[in-house]
């Protein structure tokens, strides 16, 4: 199964930090994670140099997840210079033509 998750609420840090991202690096999260879009201040979890934006480099880099920082949000924060290597800055629009041909089962929010 392939799936995309958006990232929106405030809990979004914890759910990487402590479920999603290690699981995925640990080869046992049992699905494909095609893409992650980050909304609000979630952003800075791609900022270059944090721990969490770091592990998301590691991710980018082992299997080629799309990761998406908001435009209006990143620009808003300062941040939109500031974002790790792997991470593309786009709206909705940019994250259907990306994720379009990745054949995806479920998009979850979280």
């Amino acid at each position: 199964m392939r799936v995309a998750y958006i990232f929106s609420t405030n809990n979004a840090q914890r759910i990487l930090d402590k479920m999603i991202i290690p699981q995925m690096l640990e080869e046992r999260h049992g699905v494909e994670v095609a893409g992650m879009m980050f909304f609000f201040d979630n952003t800075f979890l791609l900022t270059e140099g944090s721990s969490t934006g770091d592990k998301l480099q590691e991710i980018y880099e082992k299997y080629g997840t799309i990761l998406m920082g908001c435009d209006m949000c990143t620009i808003e924060r300062g941040i939109d210079d500031k974002l790790i290597k792997g991470a593309a800055i786009g709206c909705f629009p940019n994250l259907y033509a990306v994720l379009g041909s990745a054949n995806i089962d479920q998009v979850i929010t979280l």
